[in-house]
C-alpha cells in the first residue's frame, strides 16, 4: 500500500467495481479550440501550496502556479520562474536569479515572495504535510521542532530578483525537489488577509503560472482553469479554459467521453482497456507507482533464508498477473525504481539495475530452490499470509499470488484482505509477514524509492537490513552528491544489492490508460505530482 502522508495519493486510483465498457462510437475530436472538458476521479482539497499532499491539488496547482524549476519527463527539470541559477560552496548554496513576472492580481512576483513561501512550509505551526523535503536546508532541524523561528532558515532574498537558499551539505536532487509546491512562492497579503481560509477557494488565492483557478467554492467537485494573462510566457499558453469535473464512477465518466462532454477520461480495468484498446483515442502512459511484496523476516524467521526469499519471487508469473489478472497495462517491475523515472546516457535507470532472476518467473527453479532452502532450515513446512487492501483489484492481485505461491510444496499461503487504512496501519507498525506495498515518489530522482529501504528508515516497515545497500545509498547522499555519474551508479549498485539479495519482491508498475481526442496536442504527462501540464497544449 501507499503512504498517505509520505507519497502521494494515486491519480488513478477508480474504485474497482466496474461494469462492462459500454461500446458506442465516440467522437475522436473536440469542436472546441480553445477550451477542454477534463475529468478527475479525487475532489481538489486545498489550493495552499503549503499544504497540497495529494495529486489533484498538485496538478491543479502545478498549471496555477510555478516555482523556480518545473519538472520534466524523467529526472529532468526545466526552468521557470528562474531564469538562471548558480551553485557554489561546493554545492551548497544555490543562488537563482528571478524572471520578471506578474502575479494574477498584477503584482510583481519577488524573491521576496519565493523567501516568505519557503519559510511558511517550514514553519510548524503551518503544519505541511511535505516539509520535511527541506531537510537539508540550513536551520531546518531546529525550525521543524520550534526551537528555532522560521525566519532563520537557510533562505534569503537578495533583492527583489535573486533568491538564495543555503544547504547543510550537498543535495543532488535539491533542484528537483524545488518542483513541489512547498518551494512555490507565497503572497503574505493574501495569506494575512485570509488567515485560515487561505487556499479554500479559489478567489482566496493568487496565482503566479500559466492558469488561474475560476470557480471552486471549497467543497464542489467542478472548476476552471482560466488563462492567466500576467504569466511570463502566457503567449505559449494557448487555451483559454480547462474546465475539471469530478467523476468517480468509470462508467459514468466514459458515457460523459462518448456524448461528447469530456475530451479526456481514465480507463479503469481489464474490460474498459479491452473495449477500446485498439480505438485511436485511446493512450497508456506508464506511472511511477511500483507495487511488490513486501518481506517482514522478523514476522516469518524461515525467510531469513535467502533461496526461500527468491523461490517466492521465482513462483510468480507476472506475465500472468499482468495480461490476465490485471489487464489494465500495467507491466512487470523491474525493480524498486520505476521505469522511466530516470535515465543515463539515454538508458533507462532499470537498464542498468534490474536483476532478472529477482523480477521474473520461473516455478521449477523455484520449487529447486524451495527446496533447497527448507533442507537449509531443517523444515518441511512453511505458512505464510499476505495483506492487501479490500478493493476489488487488490483482492484479484492477492488471490493470484496466493494461487500461485501454494504451488511450492509445503507452503501453505492465506490472504488477509482488509480495509485501507486498517492494511496502511498495520503496516506502519510493521504487523504482517508479506504485504502487498507501494511507493509513488513525489519527486523525480532514484533516491525516492530506494531511501524507504534504508535500514534507519522509518518507513522501511519490513526491517530488511543490508550494510551494503545502506552504504550506497549513504555515498550518493554524501560524498558523490556532487558528481552526477557516480552518484547514479550507487543508486544502481545500491537496487541491485536488494534485488539480488531478494530483500523486496517487484510485482508491477501502474499504468494509466485513457481515452483522449485525437485533436488535442501538446499536453504534457508526467508519470507523478502534477500528472499533466497543459502550459503548451492547443487543439487543432
Amino acid at each position: 500500500m501507499k503512504f498517505k502522508s509520505i507519497a502521494k495519493l494515486g491519480v488513478v486510483a477508480f474504485a474497482a467495481t466496474m461494469v462492462l465498457a459500454a461500446c458506442g462510437k465516440s467522437s475522436d475530436k473536440t469542436s472546441r479550440t480553445d477550451s477542454l472538458n477534463w475529468m478527475s476521479n479525487t475532489t481538489l482539497t486545498t489550493l495552499d501550496p503549503s499544504k497540497a499532499v495529494d495529486v489533484t491539488s498538485d496538478q491543479v496547482l502545478y498549471n496555477a502556479m510555478r516555482g523556480l524549476v518545473t519538472p520534466d519527463k524523467g529526472n529532468k527539470i526545466d526552468l521557470a520562474i528562474a531564469k538562471s541559477y548558480k551553485i557554489t560552496n561546493g554545492g551548497k548554496t544555490y543562488t537563482f536569479t528571478l524572471r520578471n513576472t506578474k502575479w494574477s492580481n498584477g503584482k510583481k512576483v519577488t524573491a521576496g515572495d519565493f523567501e516568505y513561501g519557503i519559510k511558511r512550509s517550514a514553519d510548524p505551526k503551518t503544519a505541511s504535510q511535505m516539509a520535511y523535503y527541506m531537510a537539508n536546508i540550513m536551520n531546518y532541524d531546529k525550525v521543524k521542532t520550534g526551537s528555532m523561528s522560521a525566519d532563520k532558515l537557510g533562505v534569503k532574498a537578495m533583492g527583489d530578483n535573486k533568491l538564495q537558499i543555503t544547504l547543510t551539505k550537498p543535495q543532488a536532487d535539491f533542484l528537483n525537489v524545488l518542483a513541489l509546491p512547498v518551494f512555490y512562492p507565497q503572497q503574505k497579503s493574501y495569506v494575512e488577509k485570509y488567515g485560515t481560509a487561505y487556499g479554500t477557494t479559489s478567489d482566496k488565492m493568487v496565482y503566479d503560472g500559466p492558469f488561474a483557478v475560476t470557480n471552486w467554492k471549497g467543497s464542489n467537485d467542478a472548476w476552471t482553469l482560466s488563462k492567466n494573462n500576467d504569466y511570463y510566457d502566457n503567449h505559449n499558453v494557448k487555451l483559454k479554459t480547462i474546465n475539471y469535473s469530478v467523476i468517480k464512477d468509470p462508467q459514468t465518466a466514459l458515457d460523459e467521453y462518448q456524448s461528447g462532454k469530456l475530451d479526456q477520461t481514465l480507463l479503469a480495468g481489464k474490460q474498459q482497456v479491452n473495449s477500446y484498446k485498439n480505438n485511436k483515442d485511446f493512450v497508456n502512459h506508464k506511472q511511477f507507482m511500483v507495487q511488490y511484496l513486501s518481506i517482514n523476516q522478523k514476522k516469518v524467521p524461515a525467510l531469513k533464508n535467502k533461496n526461500l526469499r527468491k523461490a517466492l519471487s521465482l513462483a510468480i508469473n507476472r506475465e500472468e498477473l499482468t495480461q490476465n489478472v490485471l489487464g489494465d497495462g500495467s507491466f512487470a517491475a523491474r525493480g524498486l525504481v520505476p521505469d522511466t523515472l530516470a535515465y543515463m546516457n539515454g538508458k533507462d535507470f532499470n537498464d542498468y539495475a534490474t536483476v532478472k532472476d529477482a523480477t521474473t518467473g520461473d516455478m521449477t527453479k523455484a520449487k529447486q530452490l524451495w527446496a533447497k532452502g527448507l533442507k537449509e532450515i531443517g523444515k518441511k513446512s512453511v505458512s505464510i499470509s499476505i495483506m492487501n487492501n479490500n478493493d476489488q483489484t487488490s483482492r484479484a492481485v492477492t488471490e493470484f499470488l496466493q494461487t500461485e505461491l501454494d504451488k511450492l510444496p509445503g507452503l501453505k499461503v492465506t490472504a488477509q484482505i482488509l480495509p485501507n487504512n486498517v492494511a496502511s496501519g498495520r503496516s506502519l507498525k510493521s504487523d504482517y509477514e508479506l504485504s502487498v506495498s507501494g511507493w509513488d515518489p513525489s519527486i523525480s530522482d532514484p533516491i525516492s524509492p530506494l531511501q524507504t529501504k534504508v535500514s534507519t528508515s522509518p518507513i522501511n516497515t519490513s526491517k530488511w537490513g543490508n550494510s551494503m545497500y545502506d552504504m550506497y545509498i549513504d555515498r550518493s547522499n554524501n560524498e558523490d552528491a556532487n558528481n552526477k555519474d557516480k552518484r547514479f551508479f550507487d543508486l544502481v549498485n545500491a537496487q541491485k544489492v536488494i534485488l539480488n539479495d531478494q530483500g523486496i519482491i517487484p510485482l508491477i508498475q501502474k499504468a494509466q490508460p485513457e481515452l483522449m481526442k485525437t485533436n488535442i496536442h501538446g499536453v504534457k504527462y508526467l508519470g507523478n505530482g502534477p500528472v499533466w501540464d497543459f502550459s503548451h497544449a492547443y487543439i487543432k
